[in-house]
């Protein structure tokens, strides 16, 4: 790097972290005061507010809202290098357009990486303590509301419940059967089924067995209550709000295992979570990139009119992905193409404006 390349990777990655810090210090405010009557409800310590939700809260609007903050990073700095006749001057001693553009791309993909490392690693811890708080001071009281569930525990079992109490943790009207390609082998019945947390064990009620013989034939059997272990927890009936945000890259991954396994239909929403966070440092860049493209030429509305116009974009951006990820949870849209369906959008509109920019 040349004293050029430091000198505006400097301002560029200043510019974006005052960013974050003012925007998202605006935002909790503001959450602040929505969210006021349910702390003074629960008679929650400012201190527990702060450290025990706001603390983990600010990272995650700080990710969220990094396509803005990033656009007015870039746009600050590129059109007050304009605005000063800098970036003529730097064009004019030898400097080609594509050349000025690496300090921007070399910034852009510092802040993707950190990106990418808070949304696979980081971030997740954190908001496992957000989404708890959430739970319990914000949002309602969750209870199951599933009528005739259906859970494939493995290749060959498969576990039916008309209806659970997450509350006792008490299934009614249980059934386990065991099918081996299509025909039904075995189909076990329980009025109901409960968790007992000591022993770690699911206790059934009284059962009656029916076993399918290959020759059409059927054997009843009927078993006392009994404990017994299943692929099964309370925890697949608790609530999955914000579930995925809170989950890392690697324990998402086996979670989406496990629920392909089960041929959970919700598998979806995952997956679509985890491709974003390989797309959203791409598309951190290609923004960057875009952000240098339209602030590069001086602008007779100054440079608040060019933060206007990249506020407008990056919010056109963030409308693309929430719309391409409803997609893919409808099943709409392959949850990988929507992932990097606004990224490569982006980079054709990039690639675009480049060619109008005055080089």
């Amino acid at each position: 790097m040349n004293i050029l390349d430091k000198y505006i990777i400097k301002k560029f990655l200043a510019a974006f972290f005052f960013s974050v810090v003012i925007l998202v210090s605006v935002i909790c405010v503001i959450d602040f005061t929505e969210k006021n009557d349910d702390f003074i409800q629960h008679n929650l310590p400012m201190s527990k507010v702060i450290f025990g939700y706001y603390v983990y809260l600010f990272p995650y609007f700080a990710n969220l809202l990094s396509p803005i903050t990033i656009f007015i990073a870039v746009v600050f700095v590129t059109a007050q290098l304009a605005a000063r006749t800098e970036i003529v001057a730097i064009l004019a001693s030898g400097v080609s357009f594509k050349r000025l553009m690496l300090p921007y791309a070399m910034g852009g993909a510092v802040v993707g990486l950190l990106i990418f490392g808070l949304t696979g690693w980081v971030l997740p811890i954190g908001n496992k303590s957000r989404v708890a708080f959430e739970r319990a001071y914000i949002k309602l009281p969750y209870r199951f509301q599933g009528r005739n569930v259906h859970f494939r525990l493995d290749k060959r079992h498969y576990v039916f419940m008309e209806s659970y109490d997450n509350i006792n943790n008490v299934g009614f009207r249980f059934a386990l059967e065991t099918i081996d390609g299509t025909m039904l082998r075995r189909r076990l019945t329980a009025d109901a089924i409960n968790w007992d947390s000591t022993k770690r064990v699911w206790h059934l009620s009284p059962q009656l067995i029916r076993t399918f013989q290959g020759t059409g034939e059927e054997k009843l059997e009927t078993v006392p209550a009994r404990d017994t272990t299943l692929n099964l927890y309370p925890k697949d009936f608790a609530s999955t709000y914000r579930l995925a945000e809170t989950l890392t890259l690697p324990e998402l991954n086996a979670y989406i295992q496990t629920k392909i396994e089960r041929g959970a239909d919700d598998t979806q929403l995952y997956l679509s979570d985890k491709y974003e966070r390989y797309s959203y440092p791409f598309a951190i860049v290609v923004l960057t990139l875009i952000g240098v493209t339209l602030s590069a030429r001086k602008s007779r509305a100054g440079v608040g009119g060019q933060i206007a116009l990249g506020f407008v974009l990056a919010f056109v951006f963030i409308i693309f992905v929430m719309l391409s990820r409803n997609l893919a949870q409808v099943g709409s849209l392959d949850p990988l193409i929507a992932a990097w369906v606004p990224s490569l959008v982006f980079t054709c509109i990039g690639l675009a404006l480049y060619r109008f920019v005055p080089k």
